[in-house]
């Protein structure tokens, strides 16, 4: 199991805020630290570097998974600078970011019609993308493309540093730090643009077949070439060849790796994308597929688990019940929630393949309070060391919180539960 560096989603903002908020007082005098021209200052520096933290995040780098602990934490903390910059930035445009006893030079000079309008748009395009990218009723395509903007916006906001009036020459510490960080967000922007697509680890797959069920798919498909080694539990970007569902768009590989490289994915329809994807994906359909991305690995140490999948995110345990190289799976149990006309697989597929491995296989269709499970939850926990105990959850954030709170209650560390971030946006 990859180490977890960074455990919180903020804990990577404060550090570059205060970070941020260091290299403008060693660049400014110390008389003039407690005014509202050094806040204002130092938010604008903390924005554009949160900004730019947030660009390196996006290029989905494999070293930035084993810091962060997977893609899904690399996403959500993403989204947490992203938000954070723009708490940052209205606080530098709220007040002046200046004093007389300042000595202040642009970078760049530019007309003072050009510096102003530089600045103005820098803010409200930073704010359009934020507020856009975090209201989940815009459809996806149409989400996706303003998401792209980020990249070109970030260079505005870079243009706005530069030309602006500063205390903070290019050669001090605020200005080195401005700088790498800019040329890394950058270089990240154009690569995830322009140059993924093409280098990143992917190959391109074939629709085998299709099996349908309620408002939900389960979709085989084997690779025209050479398929993509990955472990189970780990996710992919699949992207359609077809008009309409060229997105790539992240879902769980539902089956262990196979030699003849074929993959599964059970897509249940969540959003105006996968519905399209559920109803008119057909055998035969060519598909790219980005991968493997994601740390949601079974645990090689427990000595007894419990296993919480929560409508479609049942996936990563279909990959663990299918891993051909799996060991004590009888000491698993799988608690899956469901509702009773939307199942899929069905249930009795599931129970079957369970029963196939040795594993104890609990449909709960009624939600987490049900007393038969609070019940068989709380005896397994009792049973058994809970420093011996693993507790995996993959489904929607109440589940979560509701698996959470009945750990507690049975001497159980919330730490100890894993889990998948069901959500990326």
């Amino acid at each position: 199991m990859t180490r977890i560096v960074v455990t919180k989603p903020w804990q990577p903002v404060v550090a570059i805020a205060l970070v941020s908020t260091g290299v403008v007082l060693v660049d400014i005098p110390s008389g003039t630290w407690l005014t509202t021209a050094t806040m204002s200052l130092a938010s604008g520096v903390a924005a554009l570097a949160l900004m730019a933290a947030a660009a390196i995040l996006s290029g989905r780098w494999s070293w930035l998974e084993g810091l962060f602990g997977g893609l899904d934490r690399v996403y959500e903390v993403h989204k947490w600078l992203a938000i954070a910059a723009l708490s940052f930035a209205s606080v530098h445009l709220l007040f002046k970011a200046g004093t007389g006893e300042w000595e202040t030079a642009a970078i760049l000079a530019l007309p003072g019609e050009w510096t102003r309008f530089v600045r103005q748009a820098s803010f409200v395009g930073l704010m359009l993308i934020v507020m856009l990218a975090l209201n989940r009723n815009i459809p996806y395509s149409a989400w996706r493309w303003w998401h792209r903007l980020s990249g070109p916006l970030f260079l505005i906001v870079v243009l706005h540093w530069v030309s602006i009036k500063s205390p903070l020459p290019l050669v001090s510490p605020a200005g080195i730090w401005l700088g790498a960080l800019s040329v890394l967000g950058f270089g990240a922007a154009v690569y995830k643009l322009l140059l993924y697509p093409i280098i990143a680890n992917h190959a391109e797959y074939r629709v085998l077949g299709v099996t349908r069920g309620p408002a939900a798919v389960q979709i085989e498909l084997e690779p025209t070439r050479r398929g993509i080694s990955f472990r189970p539990g780990q996710f992919g970007f699949l992207r359609m060849k077809v008009d309409g569902l060229r997105e790539s768009h992240p879902f769980t590989i539902a089956a262990a790796e196979a030699p003849s490289g074929r993959v599964s994915f059970v897509i249940r329809a969540l959003g105006d994308y996968t519905q399209k994807l559920i109803s008119t994906i057909q055998p035969g359909m060519l598909a790219d597929i980005y991968a493997p991305y994601g740390r949601f690995e079974r645990s090689p140490r427990a000595e007894r688990e419990i296993w919480v999948g929560g409508g479609v995110g049942i996936s990563p345990f279909l990959a663990w019940l299918q891993d051909r190289n799996a060991e004590n799976l009888q000491r698993v149990s799988l608690f899956y929630f469901y509702t009773p006309d939307r199942a899929f697989p069905e249930i009795n597929a599931l129970r079957d393949l369970a029963a196939q491995k040795g594993v104890e296989f609990v449909p709960v269709s009624s939600g987490p309070s049900t007393p038969s499970f609070v019940e068989r939850f709380a005896e397994i926990i009792r049973e058994d060391d809970t420093a011996k105990l693993d507790i995996a959850v993959c489904g929607p954030a109440g589940l979560l919180n509701h698996i959470r709170v009945l750990a507690v209650a049975n001497g159980v560390e919330p730490e100890k539960i894993r889990h998948e971030l069901f959500v990326f946006r």
